[in-house]
């Protein structure tokens, strides 16, 4: 991943609620198998190898939130047993038919996550982070990229 797209998830991150963490997860871990799946196509194994343990860190971090007290916690526990179990298939046979069936699953769970976020009311899970507020502003022969923010940046004063 490169350094722009984890800047992009860094701001997102600082801004996101409960719900929108786990779609950020589902995003990166997508990423992730994206990246696994290009690395295998050009024959770049030693990139498909340092993606896999990224991907099940996503998974295994997607496991941590599950609030078990819930009925779909289990249903979803055992979706995201799968997608590992697929994963270690595919890391093991260098084939990218498990990533395959990791995405299928991972894609409806975020989109899911996605129609539901809006009824999260609460604010951002970080608190007293800045606010972002992205603009570009064009100059001579140069396009400038501002960003405001609050003066404590994530610090109480």
């Amino acid at each position: 991943m490169d350094s722009e797209k984890k800047q992009e998830y860094t701001r997102r991150v600082s801004q996101a609620n409960s719900t929108e963490l786990v779609i950020i997860i589902y995003d990166i871990a997508l990423d992730y198998i994206k990246e696994a799946k290009d690395a295998l196509k050009k024959g770049c194994f030693d990139d498909f190898e340092s993606d896999i343990p990224l991907i099940q860190g996503c998974i295994y971090e997607l496991l941590e939130s599950l609030h078990p007290e819930y009925e779909l916690a289990g249903n979803l526990r055992k979706l995201y047993g799968f997608c590992l179990r697929q994963i270690s298939i595919s890391a093991s046979s260098r084939k990218p038919e498990g990533l395959f069936e990791t995405e299928k699953v991972l894609k409806p769970l975020r989109d899911a996550y996605e129609q539901i976020k809006g009824e999260n009311k609460n604010g951002p899970v970080m608190g007293n982070s800045q606010t972002v507020f992205a603009g570009l502003t064009y100059g001579k022969e140069e396009l400038i990229e501002s960003l405001s923010t609050t003066p404590n940046r994530g610090y109480l004063v």
